[in-house]
This record gives C-alpha cells, structure tokens and sequence, in this order.
C-alpha cells in the first residue's frame, strides 16, 4: 500500500488532517519536530525528505508546512524562502522522481487586492503579491509548476481552526477581555474552516489523474470584512464586544495586505465536485468544537 504524507503536522490543517484520518494506517504525519506518532522531516533538507519518500513508500504527498508569520516575513525573508520555496521544491522533487502525488497549499496573498469589488479572483488572474510572504508563495508555485510532478496547487484564504493562532481564537480572547476593539474593515475576503480545507484535500486526492501543477481555488463560500467577520464571532460566541470599523491606514502593519481577495471556487466544484459550505455555518461548527 502506497503512504500518504502530511507534512506540517502540527499546524492548523495538518491536526484537521491527523483527526479526519485518524485509523487510517496508510497516512504518515511529519513535522519540524517529531512527537508521539508524528515523526520529524525537515522539508527543507532535499536529502532527509528523498530518503523518507523512499523508506515509507511514499505515494502521495499533502504539504502542509509552511511559513505563515506573514508580518514577521517582512524581516524574516530567507527563512520565509527557504520553507515557501525550497521546502516544496525538495518535495515536488522527490515526487517527481517516485510518480508520487504533490497536493500543495497556496494562498490568496499572491494576488493585490485590487480587482474590483464583487469581481472574485480565478486561477489565471493575474498575480502580484504586496508581502514576502505573498512572494514566496507566488515562487513556490511556479517552482513545482517548473519541476512537473503530479498534483495541484489548491489556493485558500482567512484560515481558522481550534487548534494554533488564528483570528478566530484571537478574537474571543479579545472579546471575554474588553468591551470594544477595532478591526479592519476595508478588506475582504472568505473566512476557510481548516476542517473543510481538510475534507476537500480528502476528496480531491483519489480524483487527480494528469494533472501537473493544476491550480485550484478553495475557501469556504461567502465573503465579509474583518471587522465583519470578527462581529459574528463575537455574536456566535456570546461576546459583548463591541467591533469598531478601522480603515487599513488606521492600522498600519509591516506587510501589505490585499484589499479585496475573493477567490472563485467554480473550477474546483466543476472538476472535483467538492463542497464549499458557508462561512456562516462553518464557523459554527467550530466555535462548538472550542
């Protein structure tokens, strides 16, 4: 039986993966670090991940890793590089190599924000990143298109999840402390259920075939600005907080953020048939779980 390998265990879609997987013995989980039965690979050591390819008869690979420190990327650039850009170039190898799958996760970031308003980005838009951690995202994608292995590129947005740091947990923590706070409200986009991401991974996997590098958009459906979004998280959570709309200017950030990053999710629908709840509902679900 060929293996399924998750990398990037321990963050926000690797755990959804490790839960919705669980008993599943042809997946194997890897992280920086190893801990109980998810063992270390550094992605970004193309010796460690050819030799863990090869040893676990490895099939299949969902990246998972990455660097999402999106402010902190603006200074940190040669490491934000090394684990969006080599990381899963030594992947994409290493797949190519064994005829092995490659799911990769990219982001709404490549893109500028400033397409028209109602107008959602497809997967040909053109892409113009304004963060290095945009940028990298943007040569990771063109490095495993460049190298050829098997797969897709699935881009998503606004991730949250029970598990590690997210707006949605930043939020209620905000919101049991004080009774108002201000949040961004000239962007938007579509808040994505890490469990949802999870599950479309899971139904996508058995139905590629030729693939090489084909991109997909997926987010959960709908669209709301932040300052919006954290409303509802505070109306679904029983937080009297109140949300004070700010402008981007009024909150300045090391890296630039685009304005308007609605992804289309019609190809992904049409070739694989997967569902994109909305985020209403979704955000339910997890609030439940917390």
């Amino acid at each position: 039986m060929k293996k399924v390998l998750v990398t990037g265990a321990f963050g926000q879609l690797g755990t959804e993966l490790q839960l919705l997987t669980a008993g599943r013995p042809e997946f194997v989980f890897s992280d920086i670090r190893d801990e109980g039965s998810v063992r270390r690979l550094d992605i970004c050591d193309a010796a460690a991940v050819e030799s863990f390819v090869t040893d676990n008869g490895i099939g299949t690979i969902i990246n998972c890793a990455a660097y999402t420190a999106v402010d902190r990327a603006e200074s940190d650039v040669a490491l934000c590089m090394a684990v969006n850009v080599d990381g899963p170039a030594n992947l994409a190898r290493s797949a190519r190599r064994h005829d092995a799958v490659l799911v990769q996760i990219s982001t709404d970031y490549v893109f500028d924000g400033r397409r028209k308003s109602g107008v959602s980005y497809t997967e040909a838009s053109r892409r113009h990143p304004l963060s290095v951690y945009g940028e990298s995202k943007r040569r990771c994608e063109d490095a495993i298109r460049r190298i050829g292995c098997r797969g897709v590129i699935i881009r998503t947005a606004w991730l949250y999840s029970p598990f590690g740091k997210n707006f949605v947990k930043t939020m209620l923590r905000l919101g049991a402390e004080k009774s108002e706070i201000g949040v961004v409200a000239d962007q938007f986009g579509s808040p994505t259920y890490a469990r949802d991401l999870a599950q479309a991974i899971l139904d996508v996997l058995p139905k590629i075939d030729a693939q090489r590098g084909e991109i997909y958009h997926y987010t959960d459906e709908g669209r709301c600005s932040w300052a919006e979004f954290a409303a509802r998280i505070m109306q679904e959570g029983g937080l009297n907080c109140r949300i004070n709309p700010l402008t981007t200017a009024q909150y300045p950030t090391p890296a630039s953020r685009p304005a308007w990053s609605v992804l289309s999710k019609e190809k992904i629908r049409r070739d694989f048939g997967v569902a994109t709840p909305p985020w209403e509902v979704s955000l339910k679900d997890c609030l439940k779980r917390l």
